[in-house]
Formats: C-alpha cells, sequence, structure tokens
C-alpha cells in the first residue's frame, strides 16, 4: 500500500512537471520553427521560465464576473484539472522491480477495463469545459464551451472505434494486457496504421489542439471558454490542455508503440531492475516524441473553419473508423476462423 502511495504520488509530481516544461518547450519550438530564440531570461537558457509563470499566475488577480455563476466558475476549471490527472494511474510506465524481494508494479492500478477508464476521464473534462463557459455569463465563453462539446462528441466516436479495433486485435481492455501482447509480437503500428492515425487526429481535437482549437479561438472567441478567467483558475484550464497532452502521447505510445516494451532489451542478459528503468525510459522517449508532433503541428497548420472541422470528424474520420473496425474484423475471422 505505501509503496504505491508513494508511486502515486510521484507521477502527480512527474505529470505536473513534464506538462509545466512542456510550456517551455512548446515555446522554443515555436521560436525555432520562427526564427526566434524564445524563452532565455529567467534562469540559464530560459530553464526557470515555467516557474516565472507560474508565480505571475499565482499573483495575478483573481477576477470573477459579477453575473457569473459563482459555484459553477469554480467548479469548471477544477474539473478540468482533476480529470485530466487522474487519466495516467491505469497506464503501465514501467515493468515490475524488485525491490529488497517485494515486486513492485510501475503501475497504480491495473483495471480490466483501463482503456475505458481513460475515456470516462476524457469525457467527464469536457464538463469542465461547459461548466466555466456557461457559468461565466459570456456569450464568446459560452461560444467556446458549445463548440468544445459539440468537438469532443464528435471526435469521441471516430476515437472510440479505433479502439474498438484494436481491442478485436488483443482481445483485452487492459492497457497492461496491450503492453504484454506487443512485448511477445509485434507493435500494434503494425497491424492497425489506420487506426493509429485516426486516433492521433481525434487526439489533437480532444486536447483542443492547433488546428482543432477552435473552443479558444482568440480571432474570433476571444479566448473561449476562459475569457472570463483569470489567475490561477486560468492557468487550471491552460496546465489542463499539457496535462492532457502528455497523457495523451503516454496512451498512444502504449497502445501502439509497446508502451514501455524496448526490441530485444528482454534477450540481453541485464539485471531486472535495469531493464525495468530502461523501459521507462524508453517510454518517456516514445512520449517526448509524440508531445513534439502536437507542437510542431500546432505551428505547421492553419486552423480550420468550424464547418470543416465538423465535416472532419463526421464525414470522413467516422466512416475510416468504422472501414477499419470491419477490415480488422473480416482479418481477425480470416486467421482464427472464429
Amino acid at each position: 500500500m505505501i509503496p504505491t502511495v508513494i508511486f502515486l504520488v510521484a507521477l502527480l509530481l512527474v505529470t505536473l512537471g513534464v506538462a509545466a516544461y512542456a510550456t517551455y518547450a512548446e515555446r522554443k519550438v515555436a521560436a525555432f520553427m520562427q526564427d526566434r530564440i524564445g524563452p532565455d531570461r529567467a534562469g540559464p537558457f530560459g530553464l526557470l521560465q515555467p516557474i516565472a509563470d507560474g508565480v505571475k499566475m499565482i499573483m495575478k488577480e483573481d477576477f470573477m464576473p459579477a453575473s457569473a455563476n459563482r459555484w459553477l466558475f469554480f467548479l469548471g476549471p477544477a474539473i478540468a484539472m482533476t480529470t485530466a490527472l487522474l487519466t495516467g494511474v491505469v497506464i503501465p510506465w514501467g515493468g515490475t522491480l524488485d525491490l529488497g524481494g517485494t515486486a513492485f508494479r510501475l503501475q497504480v492500478a491495473d483495471p480490466d477495463i483501463g482503456i475505458l477508464y481513460v475515456f470516462a476521464m476524457v469525457s467527464i473534462g469536457v464538463y469542465g469545459i461547459m461548466l466555466g463557459g456557461w457559468a461565466s455569463n459570456n456569450k464568446y465563453a459560452l461560444y467556446g464551451a458549445i463548440r468544445a462539446a459539440s468537438q469532443m462528441v464528435s471526435y469521441e466516436l471516430a476515437m472510440g472505434m479505433s479502439i474498438v479495433a484494436l481491442v478485436i486485435l488483443t482481445g483485452s481492455l487492459s492497457l497492461n494486457d496491450i503492453v504484454e501482447q506487443q512485448r511477445a509480437g509485434l507493435w500494434n503500428i503494425v497491424y492497425q496504421p489506420l487506426g493509429f492515425l485516426l486516433f492521433v487526429i481525434c487526439a489533437f481535437a480532444e486536447c483542443n489542439r492547433a488546428p482543432f482549437d477552435l473552443p479558444e479561438c482568440e480571432t474570433e472567441l476571444v479566448g473561449g471558454y476562459h475569457t472570463e478567467y483569470s489567475s490561477m483558475k486560468l492557468g487550471f484550464y491552460l496546465f489542463a490542455e499539457y496535462v492532457n497532452m502528455f497523457i495523451s502521447s503516454a496512451v498512444i505510445s502504449t497502445l501502439y508503440f509497446g508502451g514501455y516494451d524496448v526490441p530485444f532489451l528482454d534477450g540481453l542478459g541485464l539485471p531486472q531492475n535495469v531493464t525495468v528503468v530502461l523501459g521507462t525510459v524508453a517510454l518517456f522517449l516514445k512520449i517526448t516524441f509524440f508531445i513534439f508532433l502536437f507542437m510542431w503541428v500546432r505551428w505547421t497548420l492553419p486552423r480550420f473553419r468550424y464547418d470543416q472541422l465538423m465535416d472532419l470528424g463526421w464525414k470522413s474520420l467516422i466512416p475510416l473508423a468504422i472501414l477499419n473496425v470491419l477490415l480488422t474484423g473480416v482479418g481477425y475471422y480470416l486467421k482464427n476462423g472464429i
């Protein structure tokens, strides 16, 4: 029990740390792509910039509109941040460590419906955005909240069906089982390239990342659902986006790229704990690549119009997801005859 609590606290701190420095990395990536320097004042190479940003957020005036719904106005960012942090508890971050003869699994919980738990947390997260937009009593915030709700509903369908195809292939909803099957054979990206592409596109939409950042489109909605927020309540909304980006990258790595699996590592005869640590490092390298992909796309592609966003989700991604499920089912039937 105590080791699990320690690991849970460590996971929380790592998640917050990665999300904080993802903001720094994004500004550096944007600067590189735009031939600028980026943050370089706060500490060596600007490495203390996330801390400076956090202090600035805390020191800002905490403003609330007079016509806002007080309790829901507070509840919105709390839900957004809490659901973002809760998602990572079912992800297997590594193998099993041997701590003085006691086996310690680098996973807080391994429910049989792990992937459904992830979807549940993602679905609850949209309530944080909806409540924030409605409780602000601001038309731009409300428009942003409505956009977020319809966008997430639209893209969750395609994302869910891409997972259905993966479940047909693996026969399990447990993230740990999915990783172990990939460790015993090939990574799922080999069998599900279309499903992977659909999942990644939908992950961009679920995280409200460009080119799907219509809910907070500053060119027409000022700031979208968090227009009326300030101080750390605004910080929670902005920070939750980076936490979701980190967790999404971890889920993509787990489902399609073997999670903490490193091909041929088990055959090197290394001590168990060394192998586990190297596997965890490999998982974080995969996560780093997908976080960079999120940033790369943001500073490369222009934002969709809202009608284009809906057309892509309903007329392209969902039919492709249905086709992927059918092809996967036919392939499974031909291979297993059941």
